[in-house]
């Protein structure tokens, strides 16, 4: 990773913003941290070196922009168009936005910014409850490719899976306050995050302890150098299971003895016939949500009939008939309730093998 900040300077904007980082540095330098100014790094994915290949390759992503200020401080309304321009130019780049001001985006895109551009990440900071009720509704309304979710400085117990349901944030981070006088941050409140993150199959990093950080009910004094290296050592990241494409899946179950000997009977594809693919679909869906995506699915293992309804028939055939398949086919841990993402990919792998059994 790289990162870029094209201008420098920033106002506080919320509890967050307390022992910001960025003030403490200027403070040692007699720098007035609430002027915003340019930097001479203003265009830095554009500089090229001697050889006149850019400075920042392709491999220096993701580039995260603006660390020593916000993106949409008011103050660089100004300067906003000319940086959307070079991300735009250098599309072999991924960006990364981290910010609080996310109710300014709206007014700030690019004319041509569209369902926004595929190499930029918008990541809102919600550093407590008030922050993520107040921010996220307004992420999720956001035309943008990429959205995530950071905690940091997390300063309690924050609630987001409601937000997380919604399917369009690929995820979330955590991280305690640095410096002198950092708030606590409790591991608690990091689990918790993690959970929700999990249940809703939504990617989870723990980036830093933050120096006042609480665990077992001890509280312990973390030095910088050390912030990282223990959240790494937690061993709690999360990534959810990146399923193949539905044909590719198929062709892969196609080499199971057991799962290949599934065929849809006349009786069944008469079914089909009457109610349309529409119909079976939403029982797909149905069965789904009701026989296989409770964290405890009642009578699991035996839930699915191997006959009665087509949409049974597909699920044996495609190993999505009991929570102990959809571990050894999928990924998908026990103990959890499968995430919106999870139930329409398995919803889209029934539909696209029955499609496949009722073809001339």
């Amino acid at each position: 990773m790289k990162v870029w900040n094209p201008f420098h300077g920033c106002k506080k904007f919320s509890a967050g913003c307390l022992h910001c980082y960025m003030y403490r540095i200027d403070e040692a330098v007699g720098r007035d941290s609430t002027q915003v100014v340019k930097t001479g790094d203003f265009a830095l994915p554009l500089k090229k070196n001697r050889q006149g290949a850019y400075k920042l390759s392709s491999s220096d992503s993701p580039v995260y922009t603006c660390l020593s200020s916000d993106f949409f401080v008011e103050e660089a309304d100004a300067w906003r168009g000319e940086l959307w321009e070079m991300m735009k130019i250098r599309s072999d780049l991924s960006f990364v936005i981290i910010t609080k001001r996310i109710h300014r985006a709206f007014s700030a895109l690019p004319p041509d910014w569209g369902e926004g551009y595929p190499n930029v990440a918008i990541t809102v900071t919600c550093e407590n409850q008030q922050a993520a009720d107040e921010r996220l509704p307004l992420l999720l309304q956001l035309p943008c490719v990429h959205k995530e979710i950071t905690h940091e400085p997390m300063l309690g117990p924050i609630v987001i899976e409601p937000y997380l349901r919604e399917g369009k944030i690929e995820c979330v981070s955590c991280g305690g306050e640095s410096g002198p006088d950092a708030r606590l941050c409790d591991y608690d409140w990091i689990l918790s995050t993690r959970e929700q993150c999990m249940r809703a199959g939504v990617a989870f990093v723990f980036r830093q302890t933050g120096a006042n950080f609480k665990k077992g009910g001890r509280c312990y004094q973390i030095p910088r150098s050390e912030q990282h290296r223990q959240a790494q050592k937690a061993g709690i990241d999360f990534t959810p299971p990146i399923f193949p494409d539905p044909e590719e899946q198929l062709r892969r179950l196609s080499r199971s003895a057991f799962r290949s000997r599934f065929r849809l009977g006349e009786k069944e594809r008469q079914y089909i016939a009457v109610k349309g693919l529409p119909a079976i679909r939403q029982h797909a869906s149905d069965f789904l949500s009701a026989r296989l995506a409770p964290a405890e699915p009642l009578h699991d293992g035996s839930q699915t009939p191997m006959k009665g309804h087509p949409v049974f028939i597909a699920q044996h055939a495609c190993a999505c008939c009991c929570r102990g398949c959809l571990q050894k086919w999928y990924g998908i841990p026990k103990g959890r309730a499968l995430s919106p993402g999870e139930l329409a990919y398995l919803t889209d792998l029934l539909m696209c093998w029955i499609s496949g059994q009722i073809k001339p």
